[in-house]
């Protein structure tokens, strides 16, 4: 017999995951009128002076409904990526720290680089980078599942680093039940992806209560007790409309990330 509030947790799953999956096919639908639009000018490009580029009433819908339909959502997926991976430079055998300085309070983050190589060294790349510098954690979950989503350099969820990571880790949480599902406890730290096997890119969430999910979201960290506080007192706060997915109502801008041995 299922519980009330087993049930609960599993519509907010499923919730989540079509989510995830509709955000996707919005961006893609972005992704494709961006793509028309760049073969059209180089096409004018290569005729030149004394063509014109008009688009038509159709394209412009695609725009706009797109543009509607964009909301928090994980990166680019593997088959859109169009830059390769950063080049391991990383030593596997090192503990590594990534250090969030928020304008809620700082976060340590204790990566787990032995069993998330490529996890840990991509944000090593982009932290090295600045590319995390100035970002907002766009989106906050309040009901069954329980995450504050950062990473996105467009403040969105449609942004990414223009490659894919591969998942890592995925067994460490233990097997699923039957609800499909693990727990993900307070604390953790995991990549966002589209549903799909690798495609893992810039963004992340931070568990801040234990949430179970399907074993497909890379967790590559642990949270300090102070990290986990601030993230809580976030979430106590609330999201910014009254709903319970959205962005925060307390602002979380992420003023600068660094990723070095521990």
């Amino acid at each position: 017999m299922v519980s009330s509030d087993q049930r609960r947790r599993q519509l907010a799953r499923e919730k989540f995951e079509r989510q995830q999956q509709r955000r996707e096919e919005a961006r893609r639908r972005t992704r494709r009128l961006t793509a028309i639009i760049a073969s059209t000018v180089a096409v004018v490009a290569v005729i030149g002076v004394g063509s014109y580029v008009f688009i038509d009433g159709d394209d412009s819908k695609d725009s706009a409904d797109a543009a509607a339909s964009a909301s928090p959502s994980p990166s680019p997926s593997a088959s859109e990526s169009s830059e390769p991976e950063p080049e391991m430079t990383i030593d596997k055998k090192a503990d590594y720290t990534m250090a969030l300085a928020t304008s809620q309070g700082d976060i340590a983050i204790e990566m787990d680089a032995a069993k998330t190589p490529h996890t840990t060294n991509s944000f090593k790349a982009l932290a090295d980078k600045k590319y995390f510098d100035g970002t907002k954690c766009h989106r906050l979950t309040t009901e069954g599942i329980f995450v504050l989503q950062c990473g996105d350099p467009k403040g969105d969820g449609t942004g990414g680093p223009g490659y894919t990571i591969p998942d890592e880790n995925l067994t460490s949480l233990g097997k699923a039940g039957d609800d499909g599902a693990v727990t993900y406890p307070a604390g953790t730290v995991a990549m966002a992806n589209t549903g799909q096997p690798g495609t893992g890119g810039s963004q992340f969430f931070l568990v801040y209560k234990d949430t179970k999910l399907p074993p497909s979201y890379t967790p590559f960290g642990t949270m300090d007790d102070a990290g986990l506080k601030a993230v809580q007192k976030v979430a106590q706060a609330g999201v910014a409309d009254g709903a319970s997915d959205g962005a925060p109502k307390k602002t979380v801008t992420v003023e600068k990330v660094t990723v070095d041995k521990a």
